[in-house]
Formats: structure tokens, sequence, C-alpha cells
């Protein structure tokens, strides 16, 4: 493995989860003393000390096999040379983190990293904007709730740090998937000067609010091109509908201002029809995946009281025409493009974005 060049491991946690959290029961069962986890630790670290030409090291929810100090097995020439980092684990006890700022010192080279939201701080930022790294390119930030219930939010970047971050790294691009965070912490979150180019909102408990769809549409409409929204909230009062007591749907309005949109996807939020067909003509044919499952469209009174039309086919047929292609709904949520569990979907999509350097 001198020769290894890319090394990417992705754990499967769904199997241990239940409604989004890791069940400790099961690891009890498997490794009841933890020798196995120590045996594992200790050939990830060998494999890392050995390395010569490791170029991309990529770890995503292999619980507890990356520790805080695995990334010391790594070589100085190996660490200054590496290119793609990413270390996620949202199972580790407590405040830990899996580097410091200490640490990405030694990363001068990477052109994308990826970390858990709470452990990129405005300290990691500085150094990364310091003019000895090279132009960082790829961002990508996994905000999980139980990663801010255990850590917090105090340390992560001011919008001065992200200015800083921008201006030593012009083309940088950042992914931010949020999963089950409360409107607040997002509205702290999104400081106006991240270069915010894709958004994933996932839950099984806590909605987004219209105001963050707002905010989204006012701060990145010079990058915004992937926009995602995904609720499995088991609420038999129905969807939430965003456009609650507002002139405006924040989702048209989205439309309308991110004129870099290039997919939306939708589901689990009360999408009105009259307003999925304005975000298909405000967008057109550059809007190359619309994506809103059957359950999610709703139509109102008054295209439902029109004796002559078929709300569900002149919907098809309008929307059809703004996308300048054939459209319909998407019938079951497993065909929906980013229909999987939350955290394969992120490493997957990380990837891809990562390598779009």
């Amino acid at each position: 493995h001198r020769n290894l060049q890319k090394l990417s491991l992705f754990g499967d946690i769904s199997i241990l989860q239940q409604h989004g959290s890791i069940s400790n029961t099961y690891l009890g069962k498997v490794d009841p003393d933890g020798k196995k986890i120590k045996q594992i630790q200790q050939l990830f670290e060998e494999i890392l000390g050995n390395s010569r030409q490791l170029k991309w090291l990529s770890c995503g929810f292999m619980l507890q096999i990356v520790t805080p100090t695995s990334l010391s097995s790594l070589s100085n020439p190996i660490a200054n040379t590496m290119e793609h980092l990413s270390l996620l684990d949202n199972h580790i006890p407590g405040n830990t983190t899996l580097i410091t700022a200490v640490e990405l010192e030694r990363f001068v080279s990477l052109r994308s990293l990826a970390l858990d939201f709470c452990d990129f701080t405005a300290e990691m930022a500085r150094v990364l904007a310091d003019s000895n790294h090279v132009p960082l390119h790829r961002l990508s930030l996994l905000v999980h709730s139980v990663s801010i219930m255990h850590k917090s939010l105090d340390n992560m970047p001011e919008d001065e740090n992200w200015k800083a971050l921008t201006r030593n790294s012009t083309n940088l691009r950042v992914y931010i998937m949020a999963f089950d965070v409360k409107s607040d912490d997002m509205l702290r979150i999104l400081k106006p000067s991240i270069p915010l180019e894709r958004i994933h909102f996932d839950s099984y408990v806590t909605c987004v609010s219209g105001a963050v769809v707002d905010l989204i549409s006012r701060q990145y409409d010079k990058f915004l091109t992937h926009f995602i929204l995904m609720n499995d909230v088991i609420d038999m009062s129905g969807f939430p509908d965003l456009s609650d007591n507002r002139n405006e749907d924040p989702l048209v309005l989205l439309a309308w201002r991110c004129t870099r949109l290039s997919l939306l996807a939708i589901h689990g939020y009360t999408v009105w029809a009259h307003n999925l067909i304005a975000i298909a003509r405000l967008r057109g044919s550059d809007l190359k995946v619309l994506e809103v499952t059957e359950e999610s469209i709703d139509f109102d009174q008054g295209e439902l009281a029109d004796q002559d039309v078929d709300p569900v086919h002149n919907l098809i047929e309008q929307v059809s025409l703004g996308l300048d292609r054939p459209w319909h709904a998407v019938m079951d949520i497993e065909l929906l493009s980013v229909f999987t569990e939350p955290t394969r979907h992120f490493y997957r999509e990380m990837q891809s974005f990562s390598e779009g350097v």
C-alpha cells in the first residue's frame, strides 16, 4: 500500500440507527471490550504511517475508527501534499474533534475538505486563509443536530473569517447538509460571505422555516445551484407550508433570485401547483433537475373548482412547457435521486463535489 493514492472508507451506520441517532447497545454486543475497535484503529494508523503517495483520504462514519490522534500517523511530506481530506463521524463522544486547526497547518496543499460543521472553527478558516496554503476549492460541511447538542456553535467562523478565506480562495464553493437543525441555529450558521453552492436540508424532527429559505435566496443568489428539501416527519396534520402568511412563496423567490439554480428537489413540504408552475417558468430549461414528490403537491380551491380543466394534467403540461421538456411528479419517494439514508447521500455527493475541482 505504499503506492496507495486514494483511500476512501464509508461506514453504513443506517443499520445502527433509530430515528437518526445511533444505538450503542448494538456496538456493545459486537465488541463488548472494545478490542476489535482498537485493532482496527491501529491498522488504520499503520496504513497512514506507511503511505508514501496518498493524495486523497476520506473517512465517513467509520464508527470510532478515526481518532483525534489518527492523522498524526501521516508523515509531514504526505500531509504537505495531500489534496483531499474528509473526516466525518457524528459518533465521537463529547466535544472531541478529529482534527484541530494546528493539525490542519500541515495540510498546505488541500484543494477540498469535508468536516462536521462544529469541527470547522474560525481558527481553521484562518489557517486555510493563510497565503502559504494553496487555494481551497471545495468545502463540504455536515451540520447535525446531535453534533450541535454535544459540541457548540460558539467557535464557528464569523463573516470576516469567510471573507478572508474567499480572498485567498477565490474559487471556493461550499456544500452544506443540515440534518434536523433548528431554524434559529441555521440563521446563525448562514453567514453572508459563505460562497454557498449547494444546500440540503433533511429532517426527521425539525423542519426548515420560510425565513431560512428566504435568507438563502437573498444571500447566495450568485452561487446557489443545488437546493434540496427533504422531510420525513411523521405528522398527520400534513406537510409544512413555507408560504404560510407570506405574500410571496419563499421557493418561488428562490427560483427568481438564484439564477444559477440547476437542481431543486422537494419532499415532505407543501408545494402549491401554481408555485411549481412559476418555478418552472422562472428557471426554464436551466433547471436541469426538478424533483417533487406527488404527495407534496397541493392544489388551491380555484384550481380544483374549474370543471373544464383537470388540475393534475394542467400542472404536468404547464411545468413541462416551462422547463421545455417532459416533466412529471415523482410518484414514489424511493425514486428520488436524493432519496437515501442522509449520511450516505452526503458522503456520495461530497465525493463528486470534491472531485469537481
